[in-house]
């Protein structure tokens, strides 16, 4: 990775924040001659500057707080830093959430992906890489996992723009043969997760005995992938995918779990009562199960996930237990009041 100079959008967010730390940390081989990190995030609800604390004594690394459609700053990060890659994680990403606002997700995941395209291939930044999801596929049966030339079937205006924004990087490709390429990845978890998403709600719920809200039956079915496998994963897509291509990210097939039997351990393992679950009215358009192959990239790529669930959850639960006043400032915050408008009802 010799004279990469990367810019990391969303990297105030959970999966781009761990990314960042991984790269700066990790005394991995492969990314040792890594130049320089510019991070930029606007620090919206789900970004937080806390989880990238301590990275700016690497030297390694810049923050710099800003939109991905702002034109004129895209441009003078990606000129005046030299920056060669581009990892788009910048997203708004919460179903519920593009329920309530769908439109607040056109803006970022799809207007936001084409501005940061213009920009890049304007600039010649050498490879542009964008973070996307499993969710472009919509729902599973019980049966089969998805591969990359699964059919797009999104069930929610997040994923449907999700789906908008893999669409675009793909012809921007084929249009004018940039160097750009998309991964998709299943369920992600571990430390820095904004607790409206399940683990990290459950877990924080669990240790304030508050009620613990499974939608439905609880039998949706997740695939659960480690931040850190997630990690590894972007850098080889990133540094040896071929251009134009898609690359599914997973957990391995013991990490697909039902919500409730992942509920039951997060219980399990705090040493509280299963009284605390709360079954409560599904949501809207709410994909029974995905699964996701990811031959292809350990075929080509020599990837696949290390961590095993029931280890990475007790990891991760642990993390929680000894980081309380960064969840606890979140909850205490503006996520209260997104958390009373979604389920305040459901819990009545």
């Amino acid at each position: 990775m010799g004279n990469m100079r990367l810019l990391v959008t969303g990297g105030a967010g959970f999966i781009g924040s761990n990314f960042v730390r991984w790269l700066l940390n990790s005394d991995d081989a492969s990314h040792a001659s890594l130049e320089k990190v510019v991070v930029l995030d606007l620090l919206t609800y789900a970004g937080n500057l806390a989880n990238l604390s301590g990275l700016d004594q690497s030297g390694k690394f810049r923050f710099v707080r800003g939109d991905i459609r702002d034109e004129a700053l895209v441009t003078e990060l990606l000129q005046v830093e030299g920056i060669t890659h581009v990892a788009n994680f910048a997203a708004e990403s919460h179903v519920d959430r593009s329920i309530l606002d769908p439109l607040s997700f056109v803006r970022t995941n799809i207007e936001g992906t084409q501005v940061l395209l213009n920009l890049s291939r304007a600039a010649g930044v050498t490879r542009y890489l964008q973070i996307s999801t499993d969710e472009v596929y919509g729902s599973l049966g019980a049966e089969g996992r998805f591969v990359e030339t699964t059919p797009l079937d999104p069930s929610s205006a997040y994923s449907a723009s999700k789906a908008s924004a893999d669409l675009l990087v793909l012809a921007c490709h084929r249009t004018h043969g940039y160097n750009a390429l998309v991964t998709r990845c299943s369920n992600n978890y571990g430390p820095y997760q904004f607790p409206e998403k399940l683990i990290p709600l459950f877990v924080t719920n669990a240790l304030e005995d508050k009620q613990l809200p499974v939608y439905g039956d609880g039998k949706n079915v997740r695939s659960w992938l480690h931040v850190d496998d997630h990690s590894r994963a972007i850098l080889a897509v990133l540094l040896n995918g071929r251009a134009g291509e898609v690359y599914n990210i997973g957990g391995s097939p013991e990490a697909e779990w039902e919500n409730i039997r992942v509920t039951r351990e997060i219980l399990s393992i705090l040493g509280k009562p299963d009284s605390l679950m709360r079954y409560v009215e599904d949501r809207l358009g709410h994909d029974r199960r995905y699964a996701v192959d990811y031959s292809k990239i350990k075929a080509e790529l020599g990837w696949e996930p290390k961590v095993r669930f029931e280890d990475g959850l007790r990891m991760t639960v642990e993390w929680y237990l000894q980081n309380r006043q960064w969840w606890a400032t979140i909850k205490s915050g503006e996520y209260m009041k997104f958390y009373e408008q979604y389920y305040s009802h459901r819990l009545a």
